[in-house]
């Protein structure tokens, strides 16, 4: 049996609002426990000078003075969460680091994650899982969503068919089938056009228990519109970038700010309600920060016609789930375990993934050693 890891796990989203952090206890396959976590919100300069990144990130080189700036600031927040839960939990193994995608492009083969590993490791003195999506990408997989590993470990109780939907900046789908089949996609835009909307309109980075949404009318033209785009005819598995419907911003420029964010609101839920899934769930569980938007949570019921409700009725910590699960997936990374699935990203069946980094640590820990996975 392989040994039980105290893992800190960490997520910087795309809707660029700051770091999630949790421990867990995991060794890649089962959960024993979840221990203390914390959120640490990016400043809004930081915040601004990320977007203005992830805006030019295709015609940025790895050497902009600018992008590692932002870099090194956003790994400062990432050592500074870690150092809280190392303050709470006594023996941390592992830190599984996501790092800020700023650009998401499996069709050409790339994905982009901002962040320093060997600064983390070095400042917190723990090993660091990082870089977990590349493998899969270079082997023709999308490289997301990976959380689906995370979701049926959570779900192994619960029968099937069931979905656990995501709604950060892009909305992302876990459907385990009755026979425990693992099946993934991004359904389309999550949080991320509402944001920029808002933050248009009204200067506030999010609509607030959707207030603009819930004051508008939905212009069904441009909904309809926007799903004529070729991403929603294709099949699953499949993902996105944040910025790959940017334009329905400029779709709805005519629009009232209430209608536009209703029109927008209603291109994320029946971009959701057309996911192609091999059966139809017969429950939805929300996480992300689009389970606290009424309008989204409201909608997606009348639109899938069964039970919707929060990840929160499972007595799971919807605010920290990412963060939990890039610490599961950290043990598996370190194991050699799949990161990757056929039904999953499209990646090979099998394939691991992620890079081990020990800069803060000498010798490598005996631990790592003593798994079947990688060490470096």
């Amino acid at each position: 049996m392989k040994p039980m890891l105290t893992v800190i796990g960490l997520m910087s989203g795309t809707s660029l609002d700051g770091v999630d952090a949790a421990v867990i206890h995991t060794d890649g396959e089962r959960i024993t426990g979840l221990g203390p976590d914390t959120s640490l919100p990016y400043t809004a300069d930081l915040r601004q000078r990320a977007r203005r990144i992830l805006d030019h990130a295709p015609t940025l080189s790895f050497d902009d003075p600018e992008l590692k700036a932002v870099e090194q600031d956003i790994t400062r927040h990432h050592i500074n969460a870690v150092r809280q839960l190392q303050a709470l939990v006594p023996g941390i193994d592992l830190i599984g680091f996501h790092g800020q995608t700023i650009l998401h492009a499996p069709d050409r083969h790339r994905t982009w994650q901002i962040g320093d590993a060997e600064m983390l490791s070095r400042a917190t003195g723990q090993a660091v899982i990082h870089d977990f999506r590349s493998a899969d990408v270079a082997a023709g997989g999308e490289g997301a969503p990976l959380v689906p590993w995370f979701h049926a470990a959570l779900l192994h109780d619960v029968p099937g068919p069931v979905a656990v939907l995501n709604i950060g900046g892009v909305a992302n789908v876990t459907f385990i089938d009755a026979d425990g089949t693992i099946h993934a996609c991004d359904t389309g835009p999550g949080n991320a056009l509402l944001d920029d909307w808002a933050l248009c309109h009204t200067g506030t980075a999010c609509d607030i228990d959707g207030q603009l949404a819930r004051a508008g009318t939905v212009n069904r033209a441009i909904v309809e519109q926007l799903l004529s785009a070729p991403y929603f005819a294709r099949p699953a598995p499949k993902s996105l970038d944040r910025q790959t419907f940017a334009m329905a911003l400029d779709r709805v420029a005519a629009c009232t700010p209430v209608d536009g964010a209703a029109t927008l609101a209603a291109f994320t839920i029946e971009a959701v309600r057309r996911t192609p899934l091999p059966a139809r769930p017969t429950r939805w569980y929300v996480c992300g920060g689009g389970r606290h938007n009424p309008v989204l949570m409201r909608g997606l019921q009348a639109a899938l016609k069964v039970p919707v409700e929060t990840v929160d009725h499972l007595g799971w910590n919807g605010d920290t789930l990412e963060a939990q699960c890039f610490g599961f997936l950290a043990a598996r990374s370190v194991r050699g375990l799949p990161l990757s699935a056929p039904t999953i990203t499209g990646g090979p069946n099998g394939l691991s993934g992620g890079r081990l980094t020990c800069a803060g640590l000498m010798p490598v820990p005996s631990w790592i050693h003593a798994t079947s996975g990688r060490h470096s």
